[in-house]
């Protein structure tokens, strides 16, 4: 079913959460999914090597920076109209992850939680989506959410959260925006496969990012970045590192004017 906006606005507000259906093609699923697994092939290696792999099995973080569909997509941003609708203004990447929830493994996203801690009464932070690269499932462990708890400051007891939320379940292309007050989990995955799928997280540009996104990616591949991408990644929400860098007339400020 479509939504208008005025609908979307309001089971936002109301429910915390909108599903956009088949917003990404086969290819474009085929390909993320493909890319998710590389990058966090790459991601547990370090997990390992640093001694923090236990409870992370299948996340994988800060996943950009190989040159592939994930890239891609932040360069071309999927219902950006929405996210900055949301916020009412100019946005950037907080975080960007890949989640594989491998069957029969219980991880630290499986605790309810938001993502974030600040209690805004009202005020939008931050908001999170949920891409799905597999059909999300009760079976396969589609994520837990909790309707209307982005309006309420205490945390729901564990049999509140058990017994009224919802599984959000959907069909690989599909994308979930939620309020990131609203409290999650995932669930487990009782199916013999994969459920793949990328968790973002957007803010105003205030905000600080998980990762230094313009430090973190090669530079040679700065001046390729689209201006989705560099709104993004906060190369116009920098702060200056110098005297010399502050005092600059406005067309070279590293945080822009439209950013507050």
């Amino acid at each position: 079913m479509t939504l208008d906006q005025s609908q979307i606005d309001e089971q936002m507000r109301t429910l915390g959460w909108v599903r956009f259906e088949g917003v990404l093609d086969a290819d474009q699923v085929a390909a993320l999914g493909r890319d998710a697994e590389a990058v966090y092939a790459k991601r547990r290696m370090v997990q390992v090597q640093n001694g923090v792999a236990a409870n992370m099995e299948g996340a994988g973080h800060h996943a950009l920076g190989l040159d592939n569909s994930l890239d891609r997509l932040v360069g071309d941003m999927p219902l950006m109209d929405q996210i900055e609708h949301y916020f009412d203004g100019k946005t950037i990447l907080l975080n960007f992850g890949v989640t594989l929830h491998p069957p029969g493994v219980t991880t630290y996203t499986h605790k309810p939680h938001r993502d974030i801690r600040t209690w805004s009464n009202g005020f939008r932070l931050s908001l999170n989506m949920l891409v799905m690269l597999d059909d999300f499932t009760v079976e396969n462990g589609a994520t837990r959410l909790l309707e209307g708890s982005h309006r309420v400051e205490d945390m729901p007891s564990a049999d509140h959260f058990a017994q009224q939320a919802i599984s959000l379940t959907g069909r690989a292309g599909d994308i979930i925006l939620f309020d990131s007050l609203v409290v999650h989990s995932a669930a487990p995955n009782r199916s013999a496969a994969l459920r793949r799928g990328l968790t973002l997280c957007f803010g105003r540009p205030f905000m600080k990012p998980h990762m230094d996104w313009p430090r973190f990616l090669p530079v040679e591949t700065h001046s390729g970045l689209t201006p989705t991408a560099r709104q993004l990644l906060g190369f116009h929400a920098r702060v200056p590192t110098s005297v010399e860098d502050y005092y600059q007339p406005p067309e070279n400020w590293s945080f822009k004017a439209d950013q507050i």
